[in-house]
């Protein structure tokens, strides 16, 4: 137990992340509703994507699914590039459809959204609207 303690307090906010994302309890809860015993079979069962495999060096990084995915939108992506020059090889160069990417979290465009301004504001106004601004001081 007192291996468990010393091991515990020096992983402190790594064991108390895992307890409370995965079970609720924390690190406070240990004595009480949580036992000494329960806590070691919890640490030593932790899997390489918490945040303990994290702490000690021993995750690989590859535990989180997001380079997975993100990996598979790639490959998915390159072999609709290759399809699409087979395609245009076989049509003899008539251009089929545009190739879209695959979707990716944060990187999508909403077809309805609806957009503001009409491209880049050229300098001269730029510069006038601060002056403006300025000058009524706002």
């Amino acid at each position: 137990m007192i291996s468990l303690a010393q091991f515990t307090e020096e992983h402190a906010g790594a064991v108390n992340f895992d307890l409370m994302t995965r079970t609720n309890y924390q690190l406070d809860d240990v004595g009480g509703a949580l036992n000494w015993s329960s806590l070691y079979s919890f640490i030593t069962h932790l899997k390489g994507d918490s945040a303990l495999a994290r702490d000690l060096g021993k995750s690989t990084g590859w535990e989180d699914t997001q380079k997975t995915n993100e990996i598979l939108a790639d490959i998915f992506d390159i072999l609709q590039v290759i399809n699409f020059n087979i395609v245009a090889y076989a049509s003899n160069g008539k251009k089929k459809s545009k190739i879209k990417p695959y979707p990716r979290p944060g990187r999508e465009e909403d077809k309805d959204e609806k957009k503001l301004g009409k491209g880049a504001l050229p300098a001269s106004e730029l510069f006038e609207w601060f002056r403006r601004k300025r000058e009524h001081g706002r």
